[in-house]
């Protein structure tokens, strides 16, 4: 078969082809991030925590730390006694259960906010540092993580909160410094990957600074672990924040923390089994859904 020749006065009059549309990168992202179920359920756990931290103020039914001096420990709406007045129940001081559980949830995710912007933020800058000047600053940075990972995590942060003081910014302090190997290792292999490629070489050969080097030209390459080492950064920094909480080292009452409500309510584990249950099932659910 011959194609049929246009004229070029036709030809020119032809509407132009239409290129097929390339699907934007937010709904690419989506259609392979929806083939993972884990995935979804753990971003639907985290979106229910989220907006209870933002809208803590208006969904909670009574005011975290109000005294109820004439309902103490009922339990909760499930069980023989219990109110909907107090769905959740209080606690051995008259406090709802509930309300404190909504509140908590605004201080530990808070909590983990802050921990993996101190962290990320620091160890990302040494961790370039190390990986992109290498010799006796990648030793120096090297060796200091090295000495820290050689410590438990938890002794760590305890040591550091004791020397500090208990307090919820002290607390902060302490679980960024045990978090920050993790983002330093990881950002120093990533730059120590990039530093020697061709891209770069060509950078330093057109004048490029130190600085432009590792902040323009390096780090964006290396965000992709980094991300992921975000995301389980926030829920180790939840974890450890309750676990320094349930010692008495972290926040300390009348805060409504989740680590803190567990370390009241463990006396009555066996009358009262929803005091204890309740702050631990949000600290689990949580954890699992970021990881």
């Amino acid at each position: 078969m011959t194609e049929a020749i246009l004229p070029p006065s036709q030809v020119d009059t032809l509407p132009p082809a239409e290129e097929p549309s390339a699907p934007s990168s937010i709904r690419e992202f989506w259609w392979f991030f929806r083939q993972n179920r884990g995935a979804v359920i753990g971003m639907g756990v985290i979106a229910f925590f989220l907006l209870l931290a933002i809208f803590a103020p208006w969904l909670a039914p009574h005011d975290p730390t109000e005294l109820f001096s004439d309902q103490l420990r009922t339990p909760p709406f499930w069980a023989e006694g219990g109110t909907m007045t107090h769905p959740f129940g209080t606690d051995d001081v008259g406090r709802d259960i509930l309300s404190r559980l909504i509140h908590g949830s605004r201080v530990s995710m808070g909590i983990g906010l802050l921990v993996v912007f101190v962290a990320a933020t620091i160890g990302t800058l040494l961790g370039l540092a190390a990986g992109y000047f290498g010799g006796k600053i990648d030793q120096v940075i090297s060796r200091l993580m090295d000495i820290q990972l050689a410590l438990p995590s938890i002794l760590l942060a305890i040591v550091v909160v004791v020397v500090l003081g208990t307090s919820l910014v002290n607390t902060v302090i302490a679980v960024s410094l045990v978090e920050l190997p993790k983002f330093v290792r990881l950002v120093r292999a990533a730059a120590m990957a990039e530093r020697n490629k061709q891209y770069v070489i060509a950078s330093r050969s057109f004048g490029a600074g130190h600085g432009r080097q590792m902040l323009v030209n390096i780090l964006p390459n290396c965000m992709a672990p980094l991300i992921v080492q975000a995301t389980l950064g926030f829920s180790d920094g939840i974890l450890n924040a309750a676990a320094l909480g349930f010692l008495g080292l972290g926040a300390q009452p009348p805060t409504p923390e989740w680590g803190t409500m567990l370390a009241d309510s463990r006396a009555f584990i066996e009358s009262n089994p929803s005091m204890v249950t309740l702050p631990g099932l949000c600290i689990l659910l949580v954890v699992l859904g970021f990881n």
